[in-house]
């Protein structure tokens, strides 16, 4: 038996229920993993919510990050073995797996060893984050040393991952954070410049820092009204990548800019990079070498024990946090 979070219909964090149930063996091409650590994503917020990119099927499981110990293989798995010390990717369906539980199957496919050096609640903190920023800024960006990396949401997890790998290739990060209260933690965690948009003019701020040249890539997560901002704040040629809906508004496509600068606004997500085998080794090549080195290191806003998982949800939606929200176990 094992304890694990199923909702039974979509809502808020207090639909979220901690159930016990028998795991089968794992099948053929899984792993069975003892979790010591569980990251939690915005994506599960909204899969929670009913609005991601799939509808769960009720009753639902979640979670696409956990790190623990390896204790059962499948047939067929030759990559690992038991008592390997393992972090899951985010590259499978919650409809078909969820890492929110104490024992849980997931894909060999799916799981990378991570470094030694990494506590438990850090490597439940590694692959979501670093995965996603390295797909856009490196794998179809190919972000160049001295150029701008514009950062809207910077404060959560996947924008603190960006303002380090912009670093680690020698590009310069501006932070976006709707008000100055971040912006020391933002400064902290390696963002060359930060702009409180709610306070700061955030086209003519981009374009004081850049010489008035814009921003060549644009990772943003928001969208809604700030997109028209965004594409007049990016270089000529420029590219916006498009990973997420933060925003509830409308997002009015700024047609003229567009056509004006030859901009290109690019949908984008992580599965691009963890579903396709050879993108797949490139990022996680990338990822444990910047981690080995100390240039990637995650920072973690707050930990919450298994028990308090609604809690944990809950200082999500509060969007109080500077990095990432694990649970611990």
């Amino acid at each position: 038996m094992a304890r694990v979070v199923k909702f039974f219909k979509t809502g808020g964090p207090e639909v979220l229920q901690i159930i016990e149930e028998p795991v089968a063996a794992p099948a053929a091409g899984e792993l069975q993993i003892s979790v010591r650590a569980i990251g939690v994503n915005r994506a599960e917020v909204m899969f929670r919510n009913g609005q991601y990119l799939e509808a769960p099927q009720l009753p639902a499981r979640l979670g696409y990050e956990a790190a623990g110990t390896i204790t059962a293989v499948g047939e067929g798995v030759s990559d690992f073995k038991v008592g390997d010390v393992v972090s899951t990717v985010p590259a499978f369906s919650q409809n078909q797996y969820g890492v929110y539980g104490d024992l849980v199957n997931v894909p060999a496919s799916a799981t990378v060893k991570h470094p030694a050096s990494l506590s438990w609640v850090e490597a439940a903190s590694v692959w979501m984050q670093y995965m996603t920023a390295y797909g856009a800024l490196v794998e179809f960006a190919d972000t160049q040393p001295g150029e701008f990396v514009l950062i809207p949401a910077a404060s959560s997890s996947v924008g603190v991952a960006a303002i380090e790998i912009a670093n680690m290739i020698g590009a310069i990060p501006i932070a976006l954070t709707r008000f100055s209260g971040k912006r020391d933690a933002l400064l902290k965690a390696g963002a060359k410049h930060v702009i409180a948009t709610e306070e700061e003019d955030l086209v003519q701020q981009v374009n004081k820092i850049t010489d008035n040249k814009g921003a060549r890539v644009v990772f943003d997560p928001v969208s809604g009204p700030t997109l028209a901002k965004l594409a007049e704040a990016t270089a000529p040629s420029g590219i916006i990548f498009q990973y997420g809906a933060l925003s509830s508004e409308a997002a009015p496509f700024p047609l003229f800019t567009v056509l004006g600068k030859h901009l290109t606004i690019r949908g984008y997500t992580l599965f691009e990079i963890s579903t396709n085998p050879e993108r797949f080794a490139r990022a996680t090549q990338f990822i444990l070498k910047g981690l080995t080195e100390g240039k990637l290191k995650p920072t973690v806003a707050k930990t919450f024990p298994f028990e308090q998982i609604v809690e944990a949800h809950r200082y999500m939606e509060s969007n109080q946090q500077i990095g990432k929200i694990v649970i611990t176990l």
